[in-house]
């Protein structure tokens, strides 16, 4: 659907509901994304817990963060609705608190294993190449991926 085309009423289809079960439950379209996007900032939320708990003592960080960007961008359809309600936080104040937790949370995990500039560095190499593949539909390129947080881990 896209962010863009959010509707009570397309949502309301989708989720097999009469529309006054949504406009009930959100009385405006921003009320409905809002929701969204906590929805999908729990969901975030629940996958940086996950990727806690991957990384804890692995051999080979960077094989492991890249393992855990192509689980996630197995389901490019969720990651495509993360990203747009993302931009939406971007242009709303009230909303921006939701989407900067994705970004402080994976600084926050990466943190402890390379130091906080390289964390810094390696979350925005992540976001950068997941937003990138959303756009391209590209594979995922592992070795480049592995080989660039390999860089920016011993910088």
């Amino acid at each position: 659907m896209g962010i863009g085309r959010t509707t009570h009423r397309a949502v309301a289809a989708r989720a097999g509901l009469p529309l006054g079960a949504t406009t009930y439950y959100f009385p405006t379209l921003d009320a409905l994304i809002a929701a969204a996007l906590q929805k999908a900032a729990e969901d975030q939320e629940a996958d940086l817990r996950a990727w806690a708990d991957h990384l804890h003592d692995v051999p080979d960080l960077a094989v492991a963060l890249v393992d855990l960007v192509a689980d996630y961008m197995a389901d490019r359809r969720r990651a495509r609705i993360e990203y747009e309600l993302c931009l939406a936080a971007a242009r709303d104040d009230a909303l921006r608190p939701l989407a900067e937790d994705w970004l402080h949370g994976l600084h926050e995990l990466l943190t402890p294993h390379v130091g906080e500039d390289a964390a810094h560095n390696i979350s925005a190499l992540l976001d950068g190449t997941m937003l990138h593949l959303l756009v391209t539909g590209a594979p995922l390129n592992a070795p480049a991926l592995t080989a660039a947080i390999r860089t920016l881990s011993a910088a």
